[in-house]
């Protein structure tokens, strides 16, 4: 049997999402202890009680997700000291951050700070409305970005996300996803305007590109205990300093997600794990690899089924 533990990005938050992991186990208090003292505030404050609208914000969103992963992996791994190592692992966008943790090639303290660093650049990339994000249903990817390519007029617009069979997320200025958005339905497709604060994965993160790249350079990004499979090109790793390359190219170039999972199902992979909060990753791999087994880990009681599942 072959798992992959797979990583969820940014929109799968809520507030409460670890009360009752934190309640009951000294493990997933002693991570969030942890990533506290790394930020220098209360972040499982803020994770515990709120409100939703400063754990959205992206500075917050996405330590608050690599926390919450995290302390579900300490805990399955203290509960269960007998469990299978992955042959893989992955993570949606953000979720590579997860993964390099679990695969002990980057500490969680480090991993926490860039992430904070990370989201609040994307947010400064672009002022506020300038930009913008849509899903783009039941259409083939080389059609979406002859679209893009129609429609720029003069702007940036472009493929980020290959989530799944018929699922594209396009980003850019917020007039030229617009104008994509309105030309799909001509083509038999669906557009959905997604709730973000910026226009993540496209050109116009470049300036928050350039300070990953900088605050990656002062971080040690070691090898890796098992292979990540990385949102920009669909290829396996080990190397520390490759992870680190292409974190810095993941913030500008497109998660090709349904090419990352089908290169894990290639190399023989059955059984998919997803840890963290939501289930958004579950669904998408569903639609991706057909009759593969599925597990969702989000908080202590589906850690514990899936943890005496394996005995």
């Amino acid at each position: 049997m072959k798992v992959a533990w797979v990583f969820p990005g940014q929109g799968s938050q809520s507030v409460g999402m670890a009360s009752a992991l934190t309640q009951d186990a000294p493990e997933a208090r002693d991570v969030f202890a942890r990533v506290d003292e790394a930020l220098g505030f209360a972040l499982s404050e803020l994770i515990a009680t709120g409100p939703e609208s400063e754990l959205t914000k992206t500075e917050h969103a996405q330590p608050a997700i690599v926390a919450t992963s995290a302390a579900l992996l300490a805990v399955l791994r203290a509960r269960f000291p007998g469990l299978p190592a992955p042959a893989f692992v992955a993570g949606h966008s953000l979720g590579e951050y997860s993964a390099l943790v679990a695969a002990g090639a980057l500490s969680l303290e480090a991993a926490v700070r860039l992430v904070r660093a990370r989201g609040q650049a994307m947010q400064l990339a672009v002022p506020v409305g300038a930009g913008a994000m849509a899903a783009i249903i039941g259409l083939e990817p080389s059609v979406i970005a002859a679209l893009c390519t129609e429609y720029a007029q003069g702007e940036i617009v472009s493929c980020a996300n290959f989530n799944a069979p018929g699922q594209v997320v396009i980003a850019g200025h917020a007039g030229a996803v617009a104008r994509v958005s309105d030309a799909v339905s001509a083509h038999k497709g669906r557009a959905i305007a997604l709730k973000v604060s910026a226009p993540f994965h496209c050109a116009l993160m470049a300036p928050a590109a350039h300070v990953v790249e900088r605050a990656l350079a002062a971080c040690e990004v070691g090898p890796l205990a098992f292979p990540i499979v990385a949102n920009i090109d669909a290829a396996s790793s080990s190397d520390g300093a490759v992870a680190k390359q292409k974190l810095v190219a993941q913030v500008t170039g497109a998660v090709y997600w349904q090419s990352s999972v089908e290169a894990m199902s290639a190399s023989g992979v059955t059984h998919f794990v997803e840890i963290g909060p939501g289930r958004v990753l579950t669904a998408l791999v569903k639609r991706i690899s057909k009759g593969a087994h599925l597990t969702n880990i989000s908080d202590l009681a589906s850690l514990m089924a899936y943890g005496e599942g394996l005995s």
